[in-house]
């Protein structure tokens, strides 16, 4: 997936940035509304990490035009609000889930999974695809009841289509879920994944369209 977090504390939106992108995600950091709004403006995000308190104004501010606007992208406050009335705010201004800091950062992984897992239509972490058996809440897989291990970028790739699971995904709509702006990108990373993850769950499990893109076939 590709995230927006919007956070201005230097120490928490680098331990945040850096665990989102260690689960294989992409993440474009900004620290106030300004640059959330810019960034918004030109890329389409999967979800958006929001403090509520920042130099230029209030998170729940752009929340409310996001909403009002019509933009259904799931959205995750962080704040040190914790405060019940805070919370109830939070979430009817459209809020997805709402994160007290200081917060665990597994926990924040594990909401990020679980309300991507939502919007998309499936809420069930476990996912059965031909001889492959997939747990996206627990980051295991097993095809013909042995384990495989995937790196980080294989399982956001993977996620990607399985996201979408009859969608025709291009190479640039794969790279934009797989890293963030100003990442150093190989001509052929995409591709070079895409072979990694075939020898490791079978050739047919992802079909080619020539000269067109990418999208999930049968284990």
């Amino acid at each position: 997936m590709r995230l927006l977090l919007v956070e201005d504390a230097a120490l928490l939106g680098e331990a945040v940035r850096d665990q989102i992108s260690e689960d294989g995600h992409a993440v474009d950091w900004v620290h106030c509304l300004d640059h959330a709004a810019a960034s918004l403006a030109t890329t389409v995000y999967d979800l958006i990490l929001l403090d509520l308190m920042l130099p230029d104004g209030q998170g729940l501010d752009l929340l409310k035009r996001r909403r009002q606007g019509g933009d259904t992208t799931p959205v995750i406050i962080l704040t040190a609000r914790d405060q019940l009335s805070d919370r109830i705010d939070g979430l009817n201004a459209g809020a997805d889930d709402y994160l007290v800091k200081p917060f665990d950062l597994s926990e924040l992984s594990a909401r990020v999974a679980a309300v991507a897992r939502r919007y998309t239509g499936n809420p069930n972490p476990l996912i059965h695809l031909g001889a492959l058996e997939i747990d996206l809440a627990n980051h295991t897989l097993m095809r013909a009841g042995q384990p495989v291990a995937l790196t980080a970028r294989e399982w956001a790739l993977l996620e990607a289509l399985l996201q979408r699971p009859h969608a025709l995904l291009s190479r640039s709509q794969l790279e934009d879920r797989l890293y963030a702006f100003g990442a150093e990108i190989e001509s052929n990373a995409i591709e070079v994944h895409i072979s990694r993850l075939r020898k490791k769950l079978g050739h047919s499990v992802i079909d080619t369209v020539r000269g067109m893109g990418y999208r999930l076939g049968q284990a």
